[in-house]
């Protein structure tokens, strides 16, 4: 067995075989199922193999271990390119997982999958979508240095953490990944590095179809490090150069880094590589065969691995296991010196909120007419002095949309001029960059609904709500009041250790009437106005700033013997998790006249009202005008609440 080395690289003939070992795993794989993306996986093998067994800090064994370093498979359609090294390297993945290759039940689905498959660290299959993940990975990272040790020296923290990415042309012609690198780049986060495979080819064939610019210049332009890697003369990847660029990147902490490596797709097919067939379908038996024979596989053999080739990619469980002792005697040394972010640092790791944060939550006045951005933000200013976890910023409307924990510090790399930077800041400014801002952090929408007024159409998300609550795992909080706002914040601060689901918070820009706090907020739907008889006639239903013409019309019914209750719904998933007997007990079954208002699209509300009830919703874009010529010139008044209740008591009773 001969040993090749270069720039301290040890690179073996086993080394070899293992790369040629997932081009056929890839090849096989996709074959047997009869469809997938197999020419990536082939042509970047190299690639993958290097970061994994060369580069990465990784333990298979602990795939969450918290002192590694992450990769990002942004082309999340070349899953194969992760699966075969997560299972060379020894993670939770057998020959059976590549053989079962997008099949029902699998550990292997067409596209890595964030929480189903060891080893994947975030969902990837919209092109652009992984670039920006990678980018809210790497401020993350750094701002938990900041958190736990900020003054070490570079390089030699327990915190520090290198973010790998796999990009392709697709990810780098999607404008999500042009803002995100655009800010990593003003961010210089320098522990973040991309590999872009430079391959040439998309599903319509050459990318000289659509892509022409010169993306290192562009990088370059970013502020980010630049390498450009060309293959070896036959055409693979030159394993030794790239492995002093992804060296040189590691080293490279001022800026970002992105290595460009000129590939062929599903080389060394014969007839298949550097072809658009190859990025998306089976290559078919005879060129698998082909393929086989050109890299000394058995070609009548499929997903054959070689033992020695198995124990040989499966010592990075070994190096794992080493470096995750070392890592541990690292943080075992840093847990004397600072014992204080010790006690953070644990329960932090542990999900758990400071003891008695719930004390600094405001209560605002029963009455007063607050916005609930505005009320949004005076928690997060109450909330951040007691949860230093708690961080993250807007696109350019902090002033609006109150989303500033600390005026006083804001996360910028060192030497930004302005006054308040630090690379351990609070408050991230992510400029005008929407979309890559919604892929690195949580949400918080402020225009909520045609109450954004003069505004008009393009600033009155009519649909938004019914199409974000559409979206599985996403759960869509729409407070009535600065209370509810307060309750729905404490209720995502305590699920985020035990349900990691995304929240999106929907709040108004115009003030609205406080109610008394009422903590059954956090169940979804609670009881807000109780009717003056044993059991409710009607029930009406509303959220947000349409709570107010709920309780309104409720005071109108009263008043003609109606007997009213409202429910307010911030929180339709959270409600929906409730049992069945509580849900019950707020939405009586018996009670077949009910009322939901909301100023959007109607089509949340249906299973809820049933077919004697009414809806006052908004089934068409809005106008410019003032809120209050809007909400009555489309029929959200008290006034036509009560009507519409009306004509479901009428309907109820036949």
């Amino acid at each position: 067995m001969s040993t090749q080395t270069s720039d301290s690289l040890q690179w073996t003939d086993l080394d070899r075989r293992a790369v040629d070992t997932a081009r056929v795993l890839a090849a096989d794989a996709v074959q047997k199922v009869g469809n997938g993306h197999p020419g990536t996986a082939m042509s970047l093998a190299p690639a993958a193999y290097t970061i994994f067994q060369k580069v990465m800090r990784h333990d298979p064994a602990d795939p969450e271990w918290t002192g590694r370093d992450r990769f990002v498979l942004s082309p999340g359609h070349t899953s194969l390119t992760l699966y075969t090294q997560l299972f060379l390297s020894g993670y939770e993945l057998e020959l059976d997982d590549l053989q079962a290759f997008r099949t029902h039940g699998s550990k292997t689905p067409g596209h890595p999958e964030y929480g189903h498959t060891a080893g994947v660290e975030t969902t990837t299959g919209p092109l652009g979508q992984g670039v920006a993940n990678a980018v809210g990975m790497a401020m993350a990272a750094r701002y938990e240095r900041g958190l736990f040790d900020p003054e070490a020296p570079e390089g030699e923290s327990p915190f520090d953490h290198t973010v790998w990415a796999i990009v392709s042309d697709g990810d780098l012609e999607e404008g999500i990944s042009a803002e995100a690198s655009s800010l990593a780049g003003h961010q210089k986060l320098g522990n973040l590095v991309f590999v872009y495979d430079d391959n040439h080819i998309s599903i319509e064939g050459d990318t000289a179809t659509a892509f022409s610019e010169d993306v290192l210049k562009r990088y370059e332009a970013y502020g980010w490090h630049v390498r450009r890697i060309e293959p070896e003369p036959g055409g693979d990847i030159d394993v030794r150069a790239l492995y002093t660029a992804l060296q040189e990147a590691r080293a490279e902490t001022a800026r970002p880094s992105i290595i460009a490596m000129r590939t062929i797709i599903a080389w060394p097919a014969p007839n298949a590589q550097n072809t658009e067939a190859s990025h998306g379908s089976a290559l078919g038996d005879d060129e698998v065969a082909a393929t086989k024979r050109v890299l000394g596989f058995d070609p009548e053999q499929s997903f054959e691995v070689a033992a020695e080739v198995l124990a040989h990619s499966r010592q990075a469980l070994d190096r794992g296991a080493e470096a995750h002792a070392a890592w541990d005697k690292r943080l075992a040394e840093w847990r004397v010196a600072q014992p204080e972010r010790a006690k953070l640092f644990d329960r932090v790791v542990a999900g758990q909120l400071p003891e008695g944060w719930e004390d600094a939550l405001p209560v605002f006045e029963e009455g007063a007419s607050v916005a609930t951005r505005a009320a949004s933000g005076k928690v997060l200013q109450a909330l951040g002095p007691v949860i230093p976890e708690l961080w993250g910023g807007s696109a350019d409307l902090a002033g609006s949309n109150n989303t500033t924990i600390d005026k006083t510090s804001s996360f910028l790399p060192a030497d930004n001029p302005l006054p308040e930077a630090d690379p351990y800041g609070r408050t991230i400014h992510f400029g005008i960059r929407e979309h890559s801002m919604a892929a690195e952090m949580n949400y918080v929408w402020t225009h909520d609904s045609i109450g954004l007024g003069e505004d008009g159409p393009t600033h009155q998300p009519v649909e938004h709500l019914a199409s974000l609550r559409a979206i599985p795992g996403l759960n869509i909080v729409r407070p009535a009041d600065a209370n509810e706002t307060a309750v729905a914040w404490a209720e995502i601060l305590r699920r985020h250790a035990t349900d990691p689901a995304p929240h999106g918070l929907a709040l108004t820009r115009q003030g609205v009437p406080t109610y008394a706090r009422d903590e059954d907020a956090a169940k979804g739907g609670y009881i807000l106005r109780e009717a003056s008889t044993a059991a409710p006639d009607v029930v009406l239903i509303a959220t947000g700033s349409e709570v107010q013409l709920a309780v309104a019309a409720r005071e109108a019914l009263e008043a003609e013997g109606v007997g009213t209750r409202v429910v307010s719904m911030p929180c339709v998933e959270w409600f929906e998790e409730q049992s069945a007997e509580y849900r019950a007990s707020v939405l009586p079954p018996s009670v077949k006249a009910r009322v939901a208002v909301e100023a959007g699209i109607g089509l949340t509300w249906y299973r809820y009202v049933g077919d004697a009830g009414r809806i006052v919703s908004l089934e068409h874009f809005g106008a410019s005008a003032d809120a209050q010529t809007l909400f009555a010139e489309y029929g959200f008044t008290a006034e036509n609440v009560a009507r519409a209740a009306r004509e479901s008591l009428s309907a109820a009773r036949g």
